[in-house]
């Protein structure tokens, strides 16, 4: 034998060493599970004996073995999540063969597994409906508060390729809920219904009402020339009209007017101001002027002689300026918030368990990351915070804004007295049950008892992963969760950013995808796919690029804007598109049109 043919079967059997090890680890997993893997329900047993293998070799830097292991032209195991043994038998029978020295390093199989993909394919259609056309990944929609109220504005969704409808059930009431499901159900057969558990509402509490005033101003140019007028409705604006409306004490005064009367009244800051009226409708009038204006109550708007006066208006809502370098205090009170300009600024915390749990040192994160700071000091009633980011200029911190604390275990359920309340509105109207706040096995184990008991063994069970510590218990959530028929895991990826950190987002969310697909389980990729879309009708490149990436998912979430139905158009597009093109994470090389040479 040749040096050259020596040394390469040297490395060969190093590989079959290294690969019989990993296979050793695996099954000795397999066998220390044994129980927890019995304990799930028999559709998925093979696919808990799956994931408690990849789980096992996963614990191992694999990095070197792959590159050796393309360096000799065989498979770097590097899609092995599906199918860990069938992946590493189909190797180790390659390296038998090349050294060709009579030994099998493949045990005799058992009885076959049902196909990986088909199963996680059927896992995923039992849970989130059919397969639509043309695409694997179906899209689900956040419906709005409206939704309740306008059965079109559901249809619309459909048509434009709503598969799951997501109602909040942080929103609105029963009646709502209800009200959408009937919608969702006469909008289209096979469109099903999501339902997502409140959960822990940590919010920042209420803040002083500002004054009850309205403004209304011009556009101008960069020359101070008015480049659109200021108009408001005095009386009842049409439906959905945009502009600013401000109720008056005569209805009468309103019947009299006509277009082309000049309204004139004083205005908050003592300046006479003239408006011309435009339109007329009877229950309202739009006014058109130039100048800015502050409305208030008892304001007098006049033509000649013909007066009336400006009604009730809503106090206007106020919000904390924050920069770098504040002190910030939560409170256990909830008395309303005075905003101050002195950089001290005292706000409650909506969830009491907070204090007594967040220690000094420990990060604090408000709206979604947009400020964060550390924990200077705590007692029951408050905790210290200073601001150690936010924008160079500051931002607003308004009421109800989400709180973070990353490094705190707060000492709560998953599962509030409300969300069990609400479950049986959820077992009557949806198909899918969604679980917000999920930190441990048992936070899932807790729902599903409850679901035992209220014989709703039919419905879907969805995880939404929010928070490290439930990224970190993953494995052990998803062997609870797989004793339940229909499964799911939905990958929150708003606070799970703010709890993991922008940075490490993209790689948490790329280990979900592994470990979900191991467990053969359905992912929903959620939280801010063609948010620009959604909202102001005009995507990001970034967007369009991430909306992309979801067709490795088995579902994508986007959440309600004005231009929701443009949002879902495209989605729907982009989706079918990606689906000629990757299957998690294999390239699918069909023909690509675009660099077609001919004859």
């Amino acid at each position: 034998m040749t040096p050259d043919a020596t040394g390469r079967r040297e490395r060969l059997e190093a590989l079959r060493g290294a690969l019989v090890q990993l296979r050793g680890d695996a099954a000795a997993a397999e066998r220390a599970a044994t129980e927890r893997i019995e304990h799930v329900d028999p559709a998925h047993r093979s696919a808990a004996a799956n994931l408690v293998r990849y789980r096992a070799l996963r614990c191992h830097d694999l990095r070197n073995l792959q590159v050796r292991l393309s360096q000799e032209g065989l498979s770097s195991l590097g899609r092995m999540e599906s199918d860990v043994l069938r992946n590493l038998d189909a190797v180790l029978g390659m390296l038998d063969a090349a050294i060709g020295d009579g030994r099998s390093s493949v045990p005799e199989p058992g009885p076959p597994d049902s196909e990986p993909w088909f199963e996680l394919s059927a896992n995923a259609a039992a849970l989130l409906g059919g397969t639509p056309d043309d695409r694997t990944t179906r899209i689900m929609v956040t419906l709005p508060s409206d939704a309740a109220s306008d059965a079109s504005l559901v249809r619309s969704f459909v048509h434009a390729g709503m598969n799951l409808a997501r109602v909040n059930c942080a929103h609105d009431q029963h009646d709502a809920w209800s009200a959408m499901a009937t919608h969702v159900r006469s909008a289209g057969e096979g469109v099903r219904i999501a339902m997502d558990l409140g959960g822990p509402k940590l919010r920042t509490g209420p803040i002083e009402a500002g004054p009850r005033v309205v403004k209304i101003k011009p556009s101008r140019d960069a020359a101070g020339r008015v480049v659109s007028p200021t108009t408001v409705w005095t009386g009842r604006a049409p439906l959905h009209c945009g502009d600013p409306e401000v109720p008056i004490t005569d209805s009468d005064w309103v019947e009299r007017r006509v277009v082309g009367d000049r309204v004139t009244f004083r205005e908050a800051r003592g300046r006479t101001r003239t408006m011309a009226v435009v339109e007329t409708t009877g229950t309202g009038v739009e006014l058109v002027g130039d100048r800015t204006s502050y409305l208030v109550p008892g304001t007098i708007l006049a033509v000649g002689e013909d007066a009336t006066t400006v009604g009730a208006l809503p106090a206007t809502p106020q919000s904390l300026r924050v920069r770098r370098g504040d002190l910030l205090v939560l409170t256990s009170s909830l008395e309303p918030a005075v905003p101050t300009s002195d950089g001290r600024h005292r706000i409650g915390c909506t969830l009491p368990e907070a204090f007594g749990a967040v220690h000094e040192g420990h990060r604090v994160l408000f709206d979604d990351g947009k400020i964060g700071g550390v924990v200077t000091s705590a007692s029951e009633d408050e905790i210290h915070v200073s601001i150690t980011s936010a924008p160079i200029r500051g931002t607003k911190l308004k009421a109800e804004k989400g709180i973070n604390f990353p490094d705190t275990t707060l000492p709560i359920p998953a599962l509030t007295d409300e969300d069990r309340e609400d479950l049986d509105a959820v077992v009557a109207l949806a198909d899918i049950v969604e679980i917000s706040f999920v930190r441990t096995a048992d936070d899932v184990r807790e729902l599903l008892g409850l679901l035992e008991e209220k014989d709703a063994l039919d419905i879907g069970v969805v995880v939404k992963l929010e928070t490290v510590a439930g990224f970190e218990a993953l494995p052990e959530v998803l062997l609870e969760l797989m004793r339940w028929k229909r499964v799911g895991v939905m990958i929150a990826r708003g606070d799970l950013a703010v709890e993991a950190g922008f940075e490490r987002l993209a790689e948490v969310q790329e280990e979900t995808l592994w470990l979900c697909e191991a467990a053969r389980v359905p992912v929903i990729w959620a939280t801010q796919v063609l948010d620009s879309l959604a909202d102001a009708g005009v995507p990001t490149r970034a967007e369009v690029t991430d909306a992309a990436q979801g067709e490795r998912a088995e579902c994508v979430m986007l959440n309600k804007g004005p231009y929701i139905v443009e949002a879902i158009t495209a989605l729907d597009d982009i989706l079918r598109r990606m689906h000629r093109h990757i299957y998690k994470k294999n390239p699918l090389l069909r023909k690509l049109g675009a660099w077609d040479v001919g004859e």
